[in-house]
């Protein structure tokens, strides 16, 4: 009727599909209405799905990968950081004369390993230990919140959604567990067993966690984008800060003290093993060759330490200036 043959309108078609509104926003997509053969029908643009992120030209595709090494060291990263602070307060509360730390130790890795458990049975695909998971590709993936796209400088689209999933979220869901699991069993145990404290001692562990787990929980929130790049090198510092206050607060002098008190050998061996888990964080590992060398760095700070605590003894340096005046 109006003067074009079908074969122009079929031509026309495609060049009315490229005037569409661009879909403005670094995070924003048109998530997939339906799905007709190799024909795809989209709707507006605003936030993708959970589960699903944006691809190059601005469609909401699902995560169907799967997390790589760094990711898993990651989550096991997250995954310790209550683990070791139950332990550390427990260890800080039971006091010297009291025979419950032990199994408050192992009750409290208990807690922890049936919530990652259950935090992956419960993660997508439910009933398995894998997940499915979007790639990290840059900071700004974590904190999609912070690029909503504002058009007119007055109405903000709001795109925020998981970039990272399941990364930031499965976080969260496992602290959550850890703190139910532990308010289900630590009390009963510390009540039974934790006869060598007081009454205003026995329970000051569970209090702690009742304080670190919300700490944590920000910090997650926050950084949890910051954490995900920094965090191997935070064990490392970390690692041997706490390893040199542990070992001078224990007047650990050489490797006889070691070999007397089997609690100090514990302790030196869990923090070889943070060490390695940084080293193995930093190098990921890709070439086993050049990699697998550097884990013989691990004892490298203790036996130093070891061999020059006796010559940075204050009592010696105090004494070698005393008569050297």
């Amino acid at each position: 009727a109006f003067g074009v043959s079908p074969g122009n309108a079929a031509r026309a078609l495609p060049a009315a599909v490229e005037i569409q509104p661009a879909c403005l926003g670094l995070y924003c997509g048109r998530t997939v209405l339906s799905v007709n053969g190799s024909v795809e029908t989209y709707g507006d643009c605003g936030v993708c799905p959970r589960g699903q992120r944006t691809d190059d030209n601005k469609i909401c595709r699902e995560c169907m990968g799967s997390p790589d090494r760094y990711d898993w060291l990651y989550l096991g990263f997250m995954a310790m950081l209550p683990l070791v602070l139950h332990w550390f307060f427990i260890e800080w509360y039971s006091g010297k004369k009291s025979s419950s730390a032990l199994l408050q130790h192992l009750t409290a890795l208990l807690e922890c390993s049936v919530a990652a458990v259950v935090t992956l049975l419960l993660s997508d695909p439910v009933g398995s230990l894998h997940i499915r998971s979007c790639r990290v590709k840059k900071l700004s993936d974590w904190y999609t919140m912070l690029y909503n796209p504002s058009p007119d400088y007055i109405t903000t689209v709001h795109c925020t959604h998981e970039a990272v999933y399941p990364l930031y979220t499965i976080v969260f869901i496992y602290y959550a567990f850890c703190l139910v699991l532990m308010m289900l069993l630590r009390p009963l145990l510390v009540k039974k067993i934790a006869c060598g404290l007081g009454r205003s001692d026995r329970f000051k562990s569970i209090y702690a966690a009742l304080y670190f787990f919300p700490i944590l929980t920000v910090l997650q929130a926050v950084g949890g984008g910051l954490l995900y790049y920094a965090f191997p090198y935070i064990i490392l510092v970390l690692s041997l800060v706490t390893l040199a206050v542990y070992m001078s607060a224990s007047e650990v002098e050489f490797f006889k003290d070691l070999l007397v008190r089997k609690k100090r050998l514990v302790v030196l061996f869990s923090h070889w093993l943070l060490h390695a888990y940084g080293i193995i964080s930093i190098s990921k590992l890709d070439k086993l060759e050049q990699d697998l060398p550097l884990l013989a760095l691990v004892p490298a700070p203790a036996l130093f330490y070891l061999m020059t605590a006796k010559y940075t003894e204050p009592s010696r340096i105090l004494s070698e200036g005393g008569n050297g005046h």
